[in-house]
């Protein structure tokens, strides 16, 4: 049935706004009416309807959805049981939406497959190779443990870098606020006099940035939301991948983390019974990092030549030779599935290492770099009140 969301009125006189499915705009009218709602507007939704899983959302419903199918119940009502539990719920349209399209004959993965933003190809595919074998339950709980491990690596970069980041806009906000009111008020003070030179840099730094203010916020915050969106742009992504390889610590980061996305869906789909190729096809654009997908891509292309997945990773500099050494002991055994999980498990130990020891190194380094800003700053207001200058110029 089409859905459409509408506003209204109820009998308590609240507004109020809602999705309801009907065949048409009168019958959806009808079924308002009956529930003693007064309609204000009301429209299709179907034509519009944009509506994208976050993070957590995404995890609940694949874990209530493979919980649901270990107790025996069919698709369809446990995608009611969802929906219905999430009335009212921003994201409810979707859930009413799923529903509506498997009662109109569709299979889940067709129907997941309306809404990309929400679920990825490794999502898509695993879930269509579920429906082939009859192990939807299984696959779900998979997919949520995915799901988790993947949020909680997110969770690590964002922590590590949140930090170190609010320390610096800190020092920014703090030593511009010197610079702007602080000094500025004290200027009287310093007319007719002698002063150190560290004094009359920063006396002329303030008069700088007292004239220029509002220019230099606007600058610097067109110049952050130009980069912003350049950043955002693939030449822009690009770009920032390869000064960001560049830099030693940031770039050990950066490759672990896609090594475990990657090596996580990859060994999902190959037990989900995925192809190889398929499988490095599909694993690949969860990667998130350019230099990695363009490896893998040319390993697709070279597998289908015959040669082995070890032995293509080897020829990249970019895959760190334990990978390969694992994936080639892998191949002779014929365990690749549990060799790949063990990769993963491994660089998101290391990962979480790594991330640990930058943050411990990156907040006293900021804190000591904010401390000599600012005592700086206040040196050169001192100076001149004592005889510390005339002792620093003989």
């Amino acid at each position: 049935m089409p859905l459409f969301r509408y506003k209204a009125v109820n009998e308590m006189g609240k507004n109020i706004t809602g999705v309801i499915d009907a065949d048409s705009y009168p019958q959806a009218k009808e079924r308002l009416r009956k529930q003693q709602i007064l309609v204000t507007q009301i429209a299709s939704l179907k034509s519009h309807l944009k509506v994208a899983l976050d993070g957590a959302l995404l995890l609940n419903f694949t874990r209530e959805f493979g919980q649901l199918q270990k107790a025996g119940l069919p698709v369809y009502e446990s995608l009611v049981t969802i929906e219905e539990k999430y009335r009212g719920h921003k994201s409810h349209p979707l859930f009413l939406d799923l529903c509506d399209r498997l009662k109109s004959g569709s299979s889940l993965s067709l129907a997941l497959k309306k809404y990309p933003e929400s679920f990825d190809p490794v999502f898509l595919s695993m879930v269509e190779s579920a429906e082939q074998t009859g192990a939807l339950a299984t696959v779900f709980d998979e997919l949520s443990n995915l799901i988790n491990k993947q949020r909680k690596l997110k969770k690590k970069l964002y922590a590590a870098l949140l930090y170190p980041a609010f320390l610096a806009l800190f020092a920014f906000l703090v030593t511009f606020s010197l610079l702007y009111f602080v000094i500025p008020s004290m200027r009287d003070l310093f007319e007719g006099r002698t002063l150190h030179p560290l004094t009359e840099t920063v006396l002329s730094l303030s008069n700088f940035v007292t004239s220029h203010g509002f220019s230099l916020l606007t600058v610097f915050s067109s110049l952050g939301v130009l980069l912003f969106l350049f950043f955002r742009s693939p030449q822009g992504k690009l770009l920032r991948e390869e000064a960001l390889l560049k830099l030693p610590f940031i770039k050990t980061i950066l490759i672990q983390a896609a090594l475990v996305r990657f090596t996580r869906s990859l060994s999902l789909l190959m037990g989900g019974g995925v192809p190889l190729v398929q499988a490095l096809n599909l694993s690949r654009r969860v990667i998130g990092l350019a230099v990695l997908e363009k490896v893998i891509q040319e390993a697709e292309e070279k597998i289908m030549e015959g040669k082995s997945l070890s032995s293509v990773l080897k020829e990249s500099e970019r895959i760190p030779p334990l990978v390969t050494r694992i994936m080639s002991i892998a191949e002779e055994t014929g365990k690749t599935i549990p060799m790949l999980q063990s990769i993963a498990e491994i660089y998101d130990e290391e990962l979480e290492n790594q991330l640990s020891q930058i943050t411990l190194l990156l907040q006293p380094a900021l804190l000591l770099i904010l401390g000599a800003v600012i005592g700086l700053i206040l040196l050169s207001v001192l100076l001149p009140m004592t005889d510390v200058s005339s002792f620093v110029s003989n």
